[in-house]
């Protein structure tokens, strides 16, 4: 694997009702919802790592950690981004941020594991 520290990435969308928190049913606001937040951060670390796994690898999220900040409206532009701080063995943790046009929305950390395709699906197959 090529996976060091330092690995960024970063995805924005415009905040649509879909992903407001009274869309999703978290909440009886029409802001970005936090799921859909957490959804953008994950993307964002998924980016960082896009051209460093191995054919026949890919990464599952494990722990996400995230305190969502301040509220985005619909119209703006949410900005989530990954970096790569640590990597222990399968184990990948990355700083996690989002980000409108006001500031930051929210930050945290997540966490992923490395996994081989075909063995993950075969445990899936027999769950």
């Amino acid at each position: 694997m090529s996976l060091e520290r330092g690995l960024h990435g970063s995805v924005s969308t415009v905040v649509v009702e879909a992903i407001t928190a009274i869309a999703q049913g978290t909440g009886p606001v029409r802001s970005l919802a936090t799921p859909a937040m957490a959804a953008l951060m994950e993307k964002a670390a998924l980016a960082a790592i896009a051209d460093h796994l191995p054919p026949g690898q890919a990464t599952v999220g494990t722990h996400l950690n995230i305190s969502h900040l301040a509220p985005t409206r619909i119209g703006m532009t949410v900005r989530a981004s990954a970096t790569l701080v640590e990597v222990e063995g399968r184990r990948l943790v990355f700083e996690v941020s989002a980000e409108d046009q006001a500031g930051v929305v929210g930050r945290g950390t997540h966490e992923r594991a490395v996994i081989v395709l075909d063995a993950f699906e075969q445990k899936l197959r027999m769950r």
